[in-house]
């Protein structure tokens, strides 16, 4: 029976509208969104009201958001993270690597073990594919999770994000590797999996180089907004260019998919980047709910109920889901509290997109049948939405730190002038540095301080980092200044980290970290062509005494949005100096319009520039 696409179109873009408003409205557990919408396509599909009928068009949206899911969680991984040098001197095997490989060794012995037993019970025909099925985790139930708990700057955090990114691609690159085998066997084919991750080595180093040439960013940058949108174009362009080259080469394309996000991520910031947000806006605002509505419609519930044997596994591998990640989560008993351990096991049994994707191409080269697909689609629906539910009831709950304060790591003259404005402006500041005696005259002057190594945890948590609300490091060893800046963000998760970079070669691996930098000598040149362009301006900047200050907000309040500037009134005295919007910043003018989201810059009497910001700031 023909069916118009664009009403079948219409029918599940309206569910996907609708589908986040219900998921979010119940009372005792808050139902993932996606579970919601391979729900909702059961509802209208083939084992529900059957009004939405299999097409070559809807076949090709669904598969499209499926690619663009992987290369989303591509987007998420972080190899930086992978790659760099471990800052603890714990035990190697308590190191957040080490132990992630080992508690994912672990699974994937107890997953085909498992499966060897099903299989021995006549209830699965191919082990290795199955064994890869229990052991996924996904990520995308998982870093949500610890975001919501502000625990991913904490080790425990830190421990579960490696350990589901680990998982996730390992289990990524095996399933590759066991299709291939199962379609084609073992023959000299798998060799080219090898060459697309010797191109993916290849292309990240290409990538690098062209995306630090002055040429290429400046054309980044002219091209980046309206209509141009060059970066989100290139993120597609790149996208389809992997799946492609995938493709020609016999494997995959989910793996393509996956390492183009990858791509993406290593070249792109990962705090407030806003490719990231529009890739994000366009794959779950359409794309990606196509794909789980139409795994839904397609769900064969008749198949399920008419075998025997699927109908017993799904408690069985239900039971077997938890139990593959809950052993080897007890590894992490040796770093942490029994219910954070098993909290932390409840969480990464979740399972989501890869598992159902993983399932899509078993049944698809033909090693499992409707009814098993089905079957596991159900596992990964309960474990994705019970698995939060457990790590929030067992993961202990503990008193939010108000952060105040500000540690400077340095002891040079810039460290005391800077110290001494802070101070000026009540903040409360905390020197660090191993000059003694440097120290001892800071601390004369009424300047708290700590004497030792910076780059070692035990100092900066002497000195209050797990308190403070920013830190500035001033130090001129790049190796210190850059393993304080990673402690900084990685173990005590101070939200503002600033600093002081002599040289360009390093300025990229702390902006990876979310640190902003400064380069004295850059800092000089535009101040310096600001006191000659806009001396009137600078004057105000520099001088205290006429008790001016600068500060900064963020629109959140939506009565001041959507009018031009000309018709706002601030509080006294204060002033927009400029508006930073995106990547952008603009100079305001009478016409400008303040959207939600702007971060601007304020001047104007203390008193004034305050009650400007609770204005800004007040949401509606």
């Amino acid at each position: 029976m023909y069916q118009d696409p664009f009403i079948t179109l219409l029918l599940i873009t309206a569910l996907a509208v609708i589908v986040p408003i219900l998921a979010t409205r119940f009372r005792y557990m808050q139902l993932p969104i996606v579970v919601g919408e391979i729900l909702a396509g059961i509802i209208i599909g083939h084992s529900g009201l059957n009004i939405v009928q299999s097409s070559e068009i809807l076949e090709f949206l669904a598969e499209f958001g499926f690619v663009y899911l992987m290369f989303l969680s591509g987007l998420e991984v972080d190899l930086e993270m992978l790659l760099t040098d471990e800052v603890d001197d714990t035990p190697w095997w308590k190191q957040p690597i080490p132990a992630a490989l080992m508690v994912f060794v672990m699974t994937l012995s107890l997953g085909l073990g498992s499966a060897m037993v099903l299989r021995r019970f006549g209830l699965v025909e191919n082990p290795l594919l199955m064994g890869l099925i229990l052991s996924t985790t996904s990520l995308g139930i998982v870093v949500p999770v610890l975001k919501e708990r502000n625990l991913l700057g904490h080790a425990y955090g830190q421990a579960l994000l490696i350990a589901a990114l680990i998982a996730d691609f390992a289990t990524l690159l095996l399933l590759t590797v066991a299709i291939a085998v199962v379609t084609r066997g073992l023959t000299l084919d798998l060799l080219l999996i090898l060459v697309l991750l010797a191109t993916f080595a290849f292309a990240v180093r290409i990538s690098r180089f062209f995306s630090h040439m002055p040429l290429w960013q400046r054309i980044g940058e002219e091209l980046a907004h309206a209509t141009a949108q060059i970066h989100v174009r290139g993120a597609f362009a790149l996208m389809v260019a992997w799946v492609v080259l995938a493709e020609a080469l016999g494997v995959e394309i989910i793996l393509g998919a996956f390492l183009a996000g990858a791509i993406v991520s290593l070249l792109t910031e990962r705090e407030e980047s806003p490719l990231r947000e529009k890739l994000d806006a366009i794959g779950y605002g359409f794309f990606i709910p196509i794909f789980f509505i139409n795994v839904g419609v397609n769900f064969d519930l008749k198949a399920l109920l008419a075998s025997p044997a699927a109908m017993v596994l799904v408690p069985l591998l239900l039971g077997l889901a938890y139990m593959v990640k809950l052993v080897p989560s007890l590894l992490y008993r040796t770093q942490f509290s029994w219910r954070e351990t098993i909290a932390g096991g409840f969480l990464l049994s979740s399972r989501l997109s890869l598992i159902i994707a993983a399932a899509a191409i078993a049944l698809e080269v033909g090693a499992i049948s409707a009814a098993i697909n089905s079957a596991i689609i159900l596992v990964a629906v309960v474990t994705c939405t019970l698995s939060p539910y457990l790590f929030n009831a067992l993961y202990p709950r503990r008193p939010q730190t108000v952060r105040e304060g500000t540690l400077i790591v340095g002891t040079d003259q810039m460290a005391e002038l800077l110290a001494r404005r802070l101070q000026r402006m009540g903040e409360r500041v905390t020197i660090v540095g191993r000059d003694q005696t440097r120290l001892q005259s800071l601390r004369q002057q009424g300047f708290p301080t700590v004497a030792g190594n910076p780059a070692e945890p035990e100092v900066l948590r002497q000195a209050g980092a797990e308190r403070v609300r920013a830190l500035v490091a001033l130090s001129t060893d790049e190796g210190v200044r850059y393993q304080t800046c990673l402690l900084a963000r990685r173990v005590f998760d101070i939200p503002l980290v600033v600093a002081r970079v002599g040289s360009a070669h390093q300025m990229s691996d702390l902006q990876a970290l979310g640190v902003r930098v400064v380069q004295p000598a850059l800092a000089t040149v535009i101040a310096l062509e600001g006191a000659l362009r806009y001396p009137t301006a600078f004057d105000i900047l520099v001088h205290q005494e006429d008790d001016v200050e600068v500060g900064e907000a963020v629109i959140t309040n939506g009565r001041v949005t959507g009018i031009p500037l000309r018709r706002l009134t601030l509080p006294g005295n204060a002033l927009i100096l400029s508006i930073r919007r995106g990547d952008s910043v603009l100079v305001p003018h009478g016409n400008t319009v303040l959207r939600r989201g702007d971060r601007v810059a304020i001047i104007g009497s203390p008193d004034s520039v305050l009650r400007a910001q609770e204005l800004l700031e007040t949401p509606t």
